[in-house]
């Protein structure tokens, strides 16, 4: 797949004409926006719908009302489940000091949501309107004071985690012990233990874990029923993954992703 690089800020002769940008754009379930990147950081806020973003450093699953930030040139495709409903503005590099130097899922506030789709009525903003200047240093400070939330599946680089990463991301219900799974990737268990410890910063317990809840996002966000995601994901009952959901994310599936997802 070719690398696009795509400027939103910058005219034909690299000249900025901005401060921020804005695009807004809908999708329909399983649409995907290739591989390609951004000289501008991004933040991409899902006002319905769930978007996934990959890169070469793991995936970010962003549910509906939360936002994802991607630094500049940073190289990453998106993919959707269910409708989604993509707020998207782009920010000049170096615009302030103390933004985000790595990708990260993020609560969006009500004043900050206001302050998105806002900046979404103009194409670009621009500090010599003393009215957008006001305007992008609101957003500016509201984004300095947004929590991360643990959406994140960071890969690890070392070939052999690279297979095991390649096998479960394929089947995430797949049952077999990290020692069966081993074989796979031809490394001994406490050789992958280390690996994904060193190189995830977390083990491979809580690695497989977060596989799970990610995919079980993805499917309930593409209509499916509380159990029979649960299932899919590699959950034992959905009574394990409502428990599981609510002690990792503070809510049940339902109130998280707003929406009537029952069985």
């Amino acid at each position: 797949m070719s690398q696009k690089c795509h400027s939103i800020l910058a005219d034909s002769r690299g000249r900025w004409l901005g401060q921020i940008a804005s695009v807004s754009w809908d999708f329909r379930d399983g649409e995907t926006i290739p591989e390609h990147f951004h000289p501008e950081h991004q933040l991409v806020y899902a006002s319905t719908g769930v978007m996934t973003v990959y890169t070469s450093q793991g995936v970010w699953v962003v549910p509906p009302l939360r936002a994802v930030w991607i630094p500049a040139t940073t190289l990453h495709r998106l993919t959707m489940a269910g409708r989604v409903s993509m707020r998207t503005l782009y920010f000049l590099p170096n615009l302030r000091r103390g933004l985000p130097s790595r990708c990260l899922v993020m609560n969006v506030s009500p004043l900050l949501r206001q302050l998105i789709l806002h900046a979404c009525q103009f194409k670009r903003l621009n500090r010599k309107s003393p009215a957008q200047r006001r305007l992008i240093d609101i957003i500016l400070d509201q984004l300095e004071a947004v929590p991360s939330i643990p959406l994140q599946l960071p890969h690890p680089s070392d070939p052999r985690a690279l297979r095991l990463v390649q096998v479960l991301s394929a089947d995430p219900a797949d049952e077999r012990t990290l020692e069966k799974l081993c074989h796979v990737c031809g490394a001994s268990k406490r050789t992958v233990e280390r690996i994904f410890l060193r190189e995830t910063s977390m083990t491979f317990g809580k690695w497989r874990q977060q596989l799970r809840l990610l995919r079980s996002m993805q499917l309930l966000a593409g209509g499916e029923k509380v159990t029979a995601a649960a299932l899919e994901a590699g959950y034992n009952s959905p009574s394990a993954f409502i428990a599981m959901f609510r002690r990792e994310l503070g809510t049940t599936p339902r109130r998280y992703l707003g929406r009537q997802a029952v069985d």
